[in-house]
């Protein structure tokens, strides 16, 4: 399908905005890698840090979440005003730190120092609104696609590398090859990534503070919002018990696990991938976003219940299953269900939510790891999931809809206004949001429905 900028049909990504993806994913990508290779492996060493308690355990995996919740809203505020660059660099600067403090650090309290610092480096949402700069409207959502993608081969990849570089050169070495990996990301901001010709506000990309209340009002975005909290607290509670199940209950070495965890996404990808299928192409989201929630609770109810190996790792494969397709489905269901013009506060929000579950999951897996039977807290994990199972089962079907962004830039205001009223009435629309000043048509459509001949013709006017 050709995509169109104004009445000239674009068939691909042009050089500037390949690289911009490229590198901007890069950059995403290295930093997720530096704030999750520590989640499987953390537990097994933290005992080696003076002051350690199972809570203070327990915050200094998930404290990063609380801090980059904190200021995810100030570095965007700030990036609109001296520049997406600029914040970029000082966000991985601060990152750089935290990780140069939590490698030098003797005590648990210096690692939750430095992995508080982490967090401060709040660069998403500024990375995100950079991308935009550098995309035509048209382009976006391709461009916000592969940095998507980098997100989450990057949580793999972080899985994985944990356990061999913890074996390795221990804990200290994870945080020195994280702090290594955001000089590479400033050198990529600085040298690769682009200089964007303007930059501007972008409601698909950005968030407003002005339009939060009508965001939090929708109980659809809601209850998405409560689940990606539930499921990355879950997320982060289950590995601050897994590793030492793994370890001392099923007597995995610690320079074997990423074997494990290698294993288990290869085979969570194979099951995701046909999930997504139904959900998208057959239009069962519904069913499949319930099943994914599911999965996540017969993962935990089964690390409760069944003991030897090979149980286990069937079960964190369900775990992965379900979280792999629920973390790939859920932004696009926010995408979805929220007003086209303000998909950049759903998203801005949603992202606060899963922030704030990380947060919580340390907290709440340190509080678990005090108990005298560790994997008891598997079962009132999957009783957490289960409210969510019950929430999500009352959720409107959400439509089977996409988004789509046109630049109306060759049009004055009154053939604006008649594009949105002619664009209203083409079959497969859903809903179409014109902001007459920005030049920039948002629209939701059926794909199924859609009369391209016809939506062609109008740009062609």
């Amino acid at each position: 399908m050709l995509i169109f900028l104004g009445s000239m049909p674009v068939k691909k990504m042009l050089k500037t905005e390949k690289l911009a993806a490229i590198s901007l994913a890069l950059v995403y990508a290295f930093r997720m890698i530096g704030l999750f290779m520590i989640l499987p492996v953390f537990s097994l060493y933290a005992s080696d840090y003076a002051g350690a308690t199972p809570l203070l355990i327990g915050l200094a995996i998930g404290i990063y979440g609380l801090t980059q919740g904190m200021f995810q809203l100030p570095f965007g505020f700030l990036s609109d005003r001296i520049g997406r660059k600029k914040m970029i660099v000082l966000g991985l600067l601060l990152f750089c730190t935290g990780s140069a403090v939590a490698a030098m650090a003797d005590s648990i309290h210096q690692i939750i120092a430095g992995r508080a610092l982490q967090g401060m480096g709040a660069i998403a949402a500024v990375v995100m609104a950079l991308a935009a700069d550098l995309s035509r409207e048209e382009m976006r959502i391709r461009m916000m696609a592969s940095i998507g993608m980098s997100i989450g081969l990057a949580f793999m990849v972080s899985m994985i590398l944990g356990p061999v570089l913890a074996a390795e050169f221990g804990i200290s070495g994870i945080f020195w090859m994280t702090a290594l990996l955001a000089i590479i990301s400033i050198v990529i901001i600085l040298f690769l990534t682009p200089n964007p010709q303007q930059q501007k506000f972008h409601r698909d990309a950005q968030l407003s503070v002005a339009d939060m209340i009508p965001v939090m009002k929708n109980r659809e975005l809601l209850r998405l919002d409560f689940g990606v909290f539930v499921l990355h607290m879950v997320l982060s509670a289950t590995f601050v018990i897994f590793p030492l199940v793994l370890r001392d209950e099923l007597n995995v070495v610690v320079e074997q696990h990423w074997k494990t965890y290698l294993a288990v996404f290869l085979i969570s990808i194979l099951i995701m991938l046909p999930m997504i299928i139904v959900a998208e192409k057959n239009r069962k989201m519904k069913p499949m976003f319930l099943l994914g929630i599911l999965l996540v609770i017969m993962a935990e109810a089964g690390m409760f219940l069944l003991d030897g190996y090979t149980a286990l790792f069937a079960m964190l494969v369900l775990f992965f299953s379900g979280f792999n397709f629920l973390e790939a489905s859920m932004p696009s269901l926010v995408a979805k269900i929220s007003p086209a013009d303000l998909k950049g506060t759903a998203m801005g929000l949603f992202s606060s939510a899963q922030f704030l579950g990380a947060f919580s999951g340390g907290l709440l897996g340190g509080a678990m790891l005090g108990y005298s039977e560790h994997r008891a807290a598997f079962a009132e994990l999957a009783g957490v999931v289960a409210i969510w199972w019950l929430l999500a089962f009352f959720m409107k079907k959400p439509k089977a809809v996409t988004s789509r962004i046109v630049s109306l830039s060759d049009m004055d205001e009154s053939a604006v206004e008649q594009f949105r009223l002619q664009a209203s009435r083409i079959a497969g629309v859903q809903e179409v949001t014109v902001y007459p000043d920005d030049r920039v048509a948002y629209l939701k459509i059926d794909k199924k429905l859609f009369d391209d001949s016809a939506f062609n013709g109008l740009l062609a006017r």
